[in-house]
């Protein structure tokens, strides 16, 4: 081989050499832990797919994200969380409620955990403090099922003649509901409201659930912050509808949906902040040093075709305060 000939070899070879090590190299997956569908939440996944991006991940590129979707059935989540494990993800976010992060908190006690609760997670057990988490968990909390007070207050200034209020939760979501039950009844107390407790788990309770309130006609109904509802949003807001309920929501896609007004947290940006916790735990911080992110960002969202569906006149010192106003 002539010597010009026997550089170029050896140079190509140098230069594919650096390649061809990079393509061998994994890349870190993510386990990403659900209780609903990938449809019922894709602006949330979006966002959590832009936390990532924050710092630096993005999908097929140079992280790769398992999904686990339970499609409603929360007794699937123990196995869905084991099978995330086997996998042997580099990290889990467990989040749409408390199901998903206390399957994925029994199934290892190594793999970082990345959660989105709605209740305190040092009541829940999942943390030693927000400030030092102490463990391999740690997250966000959104706060959902603690503003049911405030939903409570701004349902009554909707409908100020509400004396009868039905709260609907969903009982295989055993602690969101006892926290949702826990805040709105001494509230509904001091505003002299009688609360109703109606419950549903599937899509035969829900349609059950409002041929019962059909039947009672309470005055309005806030429906409780969990996953369950939201994505069912379709089937509640026209039974809602249906039976000219007055309803408010504990976030924006229910009111997007046809809803007549939500507040909550902002989903969008809590995924997205589970996208950068989580991202961050892939460059190698400790869960157990990562404080719990605490929800600053709520919306009140209004539905105005819904309030005119139901005719309602909804307060101008209510309509100032919405974030968003949907005509």
């Amino acid at each position: 081989m002539r010597r010009r000939e026997f550089l170029g070899v050896v140079g190509s070879a140098a230069t594919a050499w650096p390649v061809a090590t990079r393509a061998q190299q994994p890349m870190p997956v993510i386990g990403f832990l659900h209780p609903s569908s990938s449809g019922a939440i894709a602006d949330r996944v979006r966002a959590f797919r832009g936390g990532l991006k924050e710092v630096g991940f993005v999908d097929g590129e140079n992280v790769v994200i398992e999904y686990r979707w339970a499609e409603d059935q929360v007794d699937r989540m123990p196995a869905l969380a084991a099978e995330l494990v086997r996998r042997n993800v580099a990290v889990i976010s467990a989040v749409g409620g408390n199901v998903p992060v206390f399957a994925a908190k029994a199934a290892t006690t190594t793999i970082p955990i990345v959660f989105a609760v709605g209740e305190d997670p040092v009541r829940l057990g999942l943390v030693a403090s927000l400030g030092r988490p102490g463990g391999n968990l740690t997250g966000i909390n959104f706060l959902t099922s603690e503003l049911a007070a405030k939903q409570l207050e701004l349902l009554r200034e909707l409908v100020p003649a509400a004396v009868r209020v039905a709260v609907l939760v969903n009982p295989a979501n055993t602690v969101n509901a006892e926290t949702t039950m826990r805040d709105v009844e001494p509230a509904a107390r001091d505003m002299g409201v009688k609360i109703q407790i109606v419950r549903a788990s599937n899509n035969r309770e829900i349609d059950a659930a409002f041929e019962g309130l059909a039947r009672e006609r309470p005055d309005a109904l806030l429906v409780g912050g969990d996953p369950f509802f939201t994505s069912r949003r379709i089937q509640v807001v026209l039974q809602a509808t249906r039976h000219a309920i007055a309803a408010i929501f504990a976030n924006r896609e229910i009111a997007e949906a046809g809803g007549l007004m939500s507040y909550g947290s902002s989903f969008s940006d809590t995924f997205r902040q589970v996208g950068v916790y989580t991202g961050r735990i892939l460059k190698g911080a400790k869960p157990m040093d990562m404080p719990v992110v605490q929800s600053t960002k709520f919306e009140l969202i209004i539905n105005m075709q819904a309030a005119k569906i139901l005719g309602l006149t909804v307060p101008p010192a209510l309509l100032a305060r919405a974030d968003e106003v949907i005509e």
